[in-house]
């Protein structure tokens, strides 16, 4: 694919690409948030506080994954390689989380309220993000041989992600943008239409949830499943964020029927 922009060494597409689905994802959460009645500087700083979080946590994440890698290689911890391999998505959400706990807590906003107008935003700027790990050639899938299998050739690619070459491969990286668009565009709409506090993260929590769950049964795991079940860390993660999504959007329903019931 194309790992390097006009055969710029640093200008890496990754990084480019992240960056464009950070500032799409940003513009989208003020937007959303103005529309909420949320202050418009504390979705900004929200969404700086989070970014940097999420950064750190999807590398803390990529090492204990990886734990046997690089407990055998300790030098690449601090290598450009590793420096340069963007790190485990729900890394980087579970820290971003926790920033978001404490600034909530700081400014006392409503945290349902601020996630509902965050979820869209989130799934917007990961499918962006998810685009320049196919250009990079990270995050890639099992070996394919349907039509629209994907053979990666760059050298560059290859050193930089250790994708394989000449190889035809699922397009993970794009099932999962795909998915993400296809959240967007529903979380969006329903962001427009009345709901419930909640209602919109909690619908993320579940779609992604359950997209991820999907996708990585098509994607290379060079550290295989956990506890010798079929299914690994991606996935049990996406199950846990499936049941807290459903179970939240239960009680939501619950809470809204009795409140009508009330009100007859």
């Amino acid at each position: 694919m194309y790992p390097e922009l006009f055969h710029i060494s640093f200008l890496h597409t990754y990084g480019v690409l992240v960056a464009l689905g950070f500032l799409a994802g940003l513009w989208m959460a003020g937007r959303l948030g103005v529309r909420a009645g949320l202050n418009a500087e504390h979705i900004t700083n929200l969404g700086l506080y989070c970014a940097l979080a999420a950064l750190a946590g999807a590398k803390l994440m990529m090492l204990v994954v990886d734990a046997g890698y690089y407990w055998e290689h300790p030098r690449r911890i601090l290598s450009l390689e590793t420096l340069q391999a963007g790190g485990v998505f729900y890394g980087g959400l579970l820290g971003a989380l926790a920033v978001a706990a404490w600034y909530l807590r700081k400014t006392r906003l409503s945290a349902l309220v601020v996630a509902d107008a965050f979820a869209p935003a989130i799934a917007l700027g990961h499918a962006i993000g998810r685009i320049g790990c196919f250009a990079a050639g990270c995050c890639w899938g099992t070996e394919c041989h349907l039509p629209w299998a994907v053979t990666f050739t760059s050298m560059a690619a290859s050193q930089l992600v250790g994708v394989p070459l000449g190889l035809p491969l699922h397009p993970t990286q794009l099932y999962e943008s795909a998915a993400e668009f296809a959240i967007f565009g529903i979380l969006y709409w329903r962001f427009g239409r009345p709901h419930g506090r909640g209602d919109i993260i909690s619908l993320y929590l579940m779609l992604y949830g359950a997209a991820r769950f999907l996708v990585e049964f098509f994607r290379y795991h060079e550290q295989g499943n956990l506890w010798g079940t079929p299914l690994d860390a991606s996935q049990w993660i996406s199950l846990v964020l499936f049941a807290v999504g459903a179970a939240h959007f239960a009680v939501g329903k619950r809470r809204a029927k009795r409140a009508a019931g009330a009100r007859r």
